[in-house]
């Protein structure tokens, strides 16, 4: 990702659209990475307090992604349109 690594929207700073490595296959590796990370802590300690944690971070991840779907839709156009129907969300 280099130089077009952030975290959350800044509306002011215009990225490239990344397609290669990781994101060939997915369009939101990292946050896959996170679900599956709480995935497994909960298979280490299944218990309400893990199972609470990951359907948390699963919703906030949702509710990210929608605001960076519209972003980088705005953003990037028909690119990432196309983007879009190749690759998909998760795997």
């Amino acid at each position: 990702m280099r130089q077009s690594r952030r975290t959350g929207i800044d509306a002011s700073e215009q990225t490239e659209m990344i397609r290669h490595g990781l994101f060939r296959h997915s369009r939101n590796p990292i946050f896959l990475g996170i679900l599956l990370s709480f995935v497994g802590f909960f298979l280490m300690i299944p218990n309400a307090l893990t199972l609470m944690l990951g359907g948390i971070s699963h919703v906030s991840i949702q509710t990210q992604l929608r605001l960076e779907e519209t972003y980088l839709h705005q953003t990037h156009g028909d690119a990432y349109e196309a983007y879009t129907q190749v690759v998909p969300p998760w795997l």
